[in-house]
């Protein structure tokens, strides 16, 4: 798993690289991410966007017209929750916490609703959505005497689904608020579901259901590159 996973940040990388070879034609964007995170699953608050935990990262952008961009980022944070903090009574009977270091790595499409034409000299001001893919790779948890512990290093697939808004701060940098929620293919960030053959008789939650978790914050970007023309490839 960590194999595949320094697989997918090579891959990043590459992208990048790549991406920044065709300057002369595009305007890029490159910055960082800087918010919180919270979890959604079997343990803790089912709220839905609740940061509690610091989330930050790398983002780049390459933007093909004043409409959409290839969006890519590598992203870190811990999730965590504590069922003395939800509003169900079954969680705050039970009692249950955990932590989970996370490292995502996504990549997908960002749609503009206005024309965000980076070299007009007047501010711009435009929400907008990302979606793509991300992958992921947590702890596999389980519960042992009312405590987590960790079996091994898995990885999921998920799809983001993020909406926000963002502004041309000055001539070259960007600013944007966002909240993102993450669909994951994976049940056992929680520990509620472990995917060990050895260890399905600790399962518990809802099994059916994945697990979710939210990014929300802040991104700064500074743009570079040649004045496009915004053609047909």
């Amino acid at each position: 798993m960590q194999a595949i996973f320094q697989s997918m940040k090579k891959l990043f990388l590459l992208i990048i690289v790549l991406c920044l070879s065709k300057t002369n034609a595009q305007i890029n964007e490159i910055g960082v991410f800087l918010g919180g995170s919270n979890f959604i699953g079997d343990v803790g608050k089912t709220t839905y966007i609740s940061p509690n935990e610091l989330a930050f990262g790398l983002i780049y952008k390459w933007n093909r017209s004043p409409r959409h961009s290839y969006r890519f980022s590598l992203i870190q944070s811990t999730l965590s929750a504590n069922d003395n903090e939800s509003d169900v009574p079954g969680r705050k009977e039970r009692g249950l916490a955990f932590e989970n270091n996370i490292t995502e790595v996504s990549a997908g499409l960002e749609f503009n609703f206005f024309d965000f034409n980076l070299h007009e000299l007047t501010p711009k001001l435009t929400p907008y959505v990302y979606t793509g893919v991300t992958y992921t790779v947590f702890d596999g948890l389980f519960y042992a005497n009312g405590l987590p512990k960790s079996d091994s290093k898995h990885g999921a697939v998920g799809i983001p689904m993020t909406v926000g808004i963002k502004y041309t701060l000055m001539p070259k940098f960007i600013l944007a608020v966002e909240v993102g929620a993450r669909y994951t293919f994976a049940d056992d960030i929680d520990g509620s579901n472990p995917t060990n053959e050895n260890l399905q008789s600790l399962q518990f939650g809802n099994i059916n259901s994945n697990d979710w978790y939210t990014f929300s914050g802040l991104t700064l970007t500074y743009t570079f590159g040649d004045k496009p023309c915004y053609c047909a490839d």
